[in-house]
């Protein structure tokens, strides 16, 4: 689908966390400035300005749900991006105060920082709060206002409506996986697994909705979320039982365009390679797999050691080449079958769990293990890896580091800054200075 929308009509949609922070027609519109990519779901045109009481008018709607998408694909990046620098995935490469602090994880600073989709091709600063607030409010906004129309108002009602639950579980979903606690609608705090709670049920409602209508992508989409969400909460059953549903070779992409306005750009290929901004750390260098002959190096971790130094003069500049093909348009997987195949593995263990770890490396051109499957702590430690190779800078590292408690960056880094003993990311002060329930 393509959409572009250029007016920048301000009017209040809602109120969500803090004071009356507002998320505005201007805002969810120009969300999908650009050229926006939703998988040929709907061709729709750019209604010009928009009162506020027309927001319940059904030829918006189209126009709405997409923006609200494309608001979910800008959550996504930053989600990925700035959790990578938490996750040790990436080291900031430059001396700007909006960046580097995501990489010694500066509780003070990250609490100021709860990141934005108004950014250029140079901003360096961080952070997915808001902008997932922002993708999880228009999503249920839009899959009520799509609930009060008829299917005869609005063309392909129902499989818009699967799609506003899928993309809004993925919001829930990150905000569950990223955050100490999280607020909904200037709510009271809740806990980490009830986000997670509420994305199983909006997966559910797609999977439903989308069996229903025969959208076999978003159905797949909602499958790969749900087990994701279930392995958070140790519903292993369930999510290896929804992970095994989604077809090999299945993936569902954030959609980038080289060329357009910043945010609808791969963030890491700006940061990392038309930018000197961002580095990838000795712990992903010179990765290899024990093939035939010896150890090769691992497909799924490539990298280009530039032989210069970064911006900042000490850090050596490493290129990830994960999104490098279509440049800055080069998508980021939001779902996949490589992903459900290690849900449905950890899930499971044994010879079962190890046959999913190698169907996924003989996908990706990596040599299979030997068994049988090792157990226990080994079999964990196993997973983990194959985890960290495959679903690298796709938003996983973090998620998995703090379901395990694994051990972050710790002591004093090349350029003199202390590592905190921040794990999860605190709410932003926008939040808690502003949300009357957390006074």
């Amino acid at each position: 689908m393509s959409l572009r929308i250029t007016h920048q009509s301000v009017t209040e949609l809602a109120r969500f966390g803090g004071r009356a922070r507002r998320v505005c027609v201007a805002m969810v519109l120009a969300a999908a400035s650009g050229l926006v990519a939703c998988n040929s779901l709907l061709d729709v045109t750019n209604p010009a300005s928009v009162p506020a009481d027309a927001l319940s008018d059904p030829t918006l709607a189209p126009t709405l749900t997409a923006a609200a998408m494309q608001t979910l694909q800008c959550g996504v990046m930053q989600y990925d991006a700035s959790t990578g620098m938490l996750a040790g995935e990436y080291w900031s490469g430059n001396g700007f105060v909006d960046n580097h602090p995501w990489e010694w994880r500066g509780i003070v600073q990250i609490k100021q920082a709860p990141g934005s989709c108004n950014y250029g091709r140079n901003t360096t600063a961080m952070g997915f709060y808001t902008p997932l607030q922002q993708a999880r409010f228009q999503l249920d906004d839009a899959y009520d206002r799509l609930s009060n129309f008829t299917d005869d108002q609005v063309a392909n009602r129902a499989d818009l409506m699967a799609t506003m639950r899928a993309y809004a579980g993925y919001a829930y979903l990150l905000l569950g996986e990223g955050m100490c606690d999280m607020t909904v609608n200037g709510g009271p705090k809740i806990t980490r697994d009830s986000s997670v709670e509420i994305a199983v049920s909006r997966f559910s409602d797609a999977i439903t909705q989308a069996t229903a209508v025969g959208d076999q992508s978003i159905l797949n989409m909602a499958l790969d979320g749900r087990a994701r969400a279930y392995l958070d909460l140790k519903k292993l059953p369930e999510a290896a039982a929804d992970a095994q549903k989604v077809p090999a070779g299945f993936v569902r992409n954030a959609e980038f365009t080289d060329g357009g306005t910043a945010n609808r750009e791969n963030r890491f290929y700006n940061l990392t390679i038309r930018n000197n901004y961002l580095t990838v750390p000795p712990a992903y260098q010179n990765l290899t797999v024990n093939g035939v002959a010896g150890n090769i190096p691992d497909p799924r971790v490539t990298l280009v050691n530039t032989g210069k130094m970064s911006n900042d003069g000490v850090t050596p500049w490493w290129q990830q080449q994960k999104y490098v093909k279509q440049l800055a348009g080069s998508p980021i997987p939001i779902a996949s079958w490589n992903e459900a195949q290690l849900i449905y593995a950890e899930a499971v263990g044994g010879q079962a769990g190890l046959d999913a770890i190698n169907a996924v490396r003989t996908a990706n051109g990596v040599p299979t293990l030997a068994g049988p499957a090792p157990t226990g702590q080994a079999y964990t430690d196993l997973i983990l890896e194959e985890r960290r190779r495959q679903l690298f800078s796709e938003g996983q590292r973090y998620g998995d580091m703090l379901r395990y408690n694994l051990p972050f960056q710790s002591g004093v880094n090349r350029k003199g800054q202390t590592y905190s003993d921040m794990t999860c990311t605190p709410l932003p002060d926008v939040e808690t200075q502003n949300n009357p329930n957390l006074q």
